[in-house]
């Protein structure tokens, strides 16, 4: 177990921007909800969104919280997971994350480009479209190795700011109903009912509670920020999803008229082109905030990895503001080459290897607490191990589920699932080569 720094507080993430950087980890805004609402309909996107945090971001968070309190350990799950069932595990555990985070990096600066055509089509189009994605890698880049407390702050400020069109939205949807009275659409299926799509991105939606761990050295007071932090966020998500909704569900509008993009229709309808344009640039900044904050989590994994001798020792390089400055290279190269590539179907993809790390994590959390019963927790979830291990049982079952729905899918021009497994197949022979080259300590 490693020895956290010494030193003051002054330089490391407090409370508020721990919030905001969990916030862009998760979710971003109600972007990407325009789906859900389409392939289920009001009445059931609103369920989805209202029980999927209960079953899903509730007992994550809640085990994210207890984990990140007793052990704040630079490479957060991967510590707990290694700690818990030893290097291999461990090294499983950072290897489907990492696997995930090619496809799910990818969907974020195509996100960026997707708004931005919307009010310059001609500067996305073709290679454009191209420079500007690798833009945001290396904008994230940059930001990045200002430190844990610049992209904290800095995403407070988007928070802010790309809330805010959505904000206007909410309230003059309010006052037209006051005005002229609520004309609710529809509640029930659309013409063309997806509701096993609508369900995988609600969880797409809802998932990476996790992320804000790998960073806990640079996080001000981890054993009280982490839970305070996780919850609240929880809380917010889940607003920020549900107030949408409903504000354009009282306003009339459709559901068959939501897809990707059906934000900016609504702000041109119920506030004209200014708000129209102002959610395109949200949702453009939406896209930077979310792969900023994932390079902030992510990149602390190879590090981590690296100091135990399982990469190699030059991703354990640190500036003085704490910053892994070759891992945040190493890693946004990786993404960058990354966006050339084409995938049919991100979401399922990310969802099967995401599904099974966050598996182990729980299973990490169930050995900890028999294996160490004396450790230290913080804070802890009520109960025993039994209601640990059913607590667990949600997301297992919403990850099964994830699993199924994704049969029919294909990836690369493979099954999905057989995709996926392939991935994960990798994972021990590439821990078996990083054990015969191993260079540090186990």
């Amino acid at each position: 177990m490693r020895v956290a720094r010494r030193g003051g507080t002054s330089g490391k993430m407090r409370l508020l921007p721990l919030i905001a950087a969990t916030y862009f980890m998760v979710s971003g805004g109600p972007y990407g909800l325009e789906d859900i609402i389409g392939m289920a309909g009001y009445g059931r996107a609103l369920l989805l969104l209202l029980l999927i945090p209960v079953f899903w971001s509730l007992p994550t968070g809640l085990m994210v919280g207890e984990l990140a309190a007793a052990m704040p350990e630079e490479g957060g799950f991967y510590q707990w997971v290694r700690r818990a069932m030893g290097p291999f595990w461990g090294f499983q555990e950072a290897w489907l994350s990492l696997a995930a985070s090619v496809f799910d990096m990818a969907i974020y600066p195509t996100t960026f480009v997707l708004y931005l055509s919307h009010v310059a089509p001609a500067l996305t189009a073709g290679y454009g479209g191209l420079m500007l994605k690798l833009g945001i890698v290396g904008i994230s880049a940059v930001w990045n190795l200002r430190g844990a407390v610049a992209v904290g702050r800095g995403s407070e400020r988007m928070m802010a700011i790309s809330l805010s069109p959505f904000v206007v939205l909410i309230g003059l949807a309010v006052w037209h109903g006051l005005r002229h009275g609520a004309a609710f659409a529809s509640g029930g299926a659309p013409l063309r009912m997806d509701l096993d799509g609508a369900m995988l991105v609600a969880l797409w939606n809802y998932m990476g509670w996790d992320n804000a761990s790998t960073i806990a050295q640079e996080v001000d007071h981890p054993q009280k920020t982490y839970p305070r932090a996780i919850l609240t966020s929880a809380v917010v998500v889940t607003c920020v999803y549900t107030l949408p909704l409903l504000a354009v569900w009282m306003v009339g509008i459709p559901a068959e008229r939501f897809s990707t993009g059906a934000w900016v229709d609504a702000a041109m309808l119920l506030g004209g082109p200014a708000l129209a344009v102002a959610v395109v640039l949200a949702g453009s900044l939406d896209g930077l905030g979310t792969f900023s904050a994932l390079t902030l989590s992510l990149t602390r994994l190879p590090y981590a990895m690296a100091e135990d001798g399982l990469l190699p020792q030059v991703l354990t390089k640190r500036w003085s503001n704490g910053v892994p400055w070759v891992s945040v290279l190493a890693c946004s190269a990786g993404w960058a080459l990354a966006l050339g590539f084409t995938f049919e179907r991100l979401i399922s993809i990310d969802l099967v290897l995401y599904g099974g790390a966050l598996m182990l994590e729980f299973i990490a959390l169930v050995v900890l607490r028999v294996k160490e019963p004396g450790l230290k927790r913080p804070f802890r979830i009520p109960g025993g191990t039994g209601s640990v291990v059913a607590m667990g049982l949600g997301p297992a079952l919403l990850i099964g589920f994830a699993l199924w729905a994704a049969h029919s899918e294909r990836v690369a021009g493979l099954p999905a699932l057989g995709f996926a497994a392939i991935v994960a197949a990798v994972g021990p022979i590439a821990y078996a080569i990083a054990r015969r080259t191993k260079t540090g300590p186990a």
